[in-house]
């Protein structure tokens, strides 16, 4: 809104019509530094070890490397990186006034055919000078990834349109679970999916860290099998990356919980 070539008025003028305070307009966002970059990257390995960790807990073990690092800066790069611990939660009710949380679908669901149950989620994806996020998308029976795409923001318009590549490529599921991270409560991503009007909307249960079990253990096999041994230098190489990755894992690796074929065997046979 600001023009800073305009003759008859000075950047202060315009910031006082704005009511906008000139630090605002001058301050120029820093990038997260290289010491918390690898921070980040270790957080990442250990919260795929085990995701109950809490900031304590990363704040101690972190200390035990050589890490010397808060409690309140391990707060600020969890949320950066869009991860939360997960544990027990006493079960209370808890109103949000905001948002509303969709039932677990998947309890005691015999999953039997491709697009029955789709798993959605995001994961941080470490970089040699920086990080991106991933979305995927996995069909539950045959493990095949039916969608994905990186980007360097979270925002819910990029999970949407992951999402619609995904049901224009391969039709629609009947249940798609998802946790409750805000990109899947919100409206634009609710509003979405009930437009498909045949699709079950299903969420993780509150501390529950098996729900999405599938999806989850897809991005541990990407980042421990490829992603952590030759990190990107920049998103176009990442990009690139990840399309070798899992085409690879959709077309060649295979699984033994779908009888040691690839995923795309089995949801091409039956799909």
């Amino acid at each position: 809104m600001i023009d800073k070539s305009d003759p008859n008025y000075s950047i202060e003028a315009q910031c006082m019509i704005l009511s906008l305070a000139r630090s605002t307009f001058y301050y120029s966002a820093k990038g997260v530094g290289s010491k918390d970059l690898c921070i980040m990257r270790m957080m990442d390995k250990m919260y795929l070890e085990d995701p109950t960790r809490g900031t304590r807990r990363y704040s101690t073990e972190l200390s035990s490397m050589g890490f010397h690092i808060g409690r309140d800066h391990v707060r600020t790069l969890m949320q950066i990186m869009g991860i939360t611990a997960i544990y027990p939660k006493p079960r209370t009710t808890v109103i949000d006034k905001t948002k509303y949380k969709y039932p677990y679908l998947l309890r005691n669901l015999h999953v039997d055919r491709p697009n029955q149950v789709w798993e959605i989620d995001i994961s941080y994806i470490p970089m040699r000078f920086g990080f991106m996020y991933l979305v995927a998308v996995i069909d539950v029976h045959s493990r095949f990834i039916v969608g994905w795409d990186i980007s360097n923001t979270m925002e819910a318009a990029w999970v949407v349109r992951t999402l619609q590549k995904a049901v224009n490529a391969h039709g629609k599921p009947e249940i798609i679970n998802s946790d409750q991270g805000t990109q899947f409560t919100s409206d634009e991503y609710i509003s979405y999916v009930k437009s498909l009007n045949s699709v079950a909307i299903s969420m993780d249960g509150k501390g529950r860290a098996t729900d999405n079990a599938h999806v989850e253990r897809f991005f541990r096999t990407i980042k421990y099998d490829r992603l952590y041994l030759n990190p990107s230098n920049n998103g176009h190489e990442l990009y690139t990356e990840c399309q070798t990755i899992i085409n690879y894992y959709n077309e060649k690796r295979t699984h033994s919980s779908i009888g040691k074929v690839p995923p795309a065997k089995v949801y091409k046979m039956a799909a």
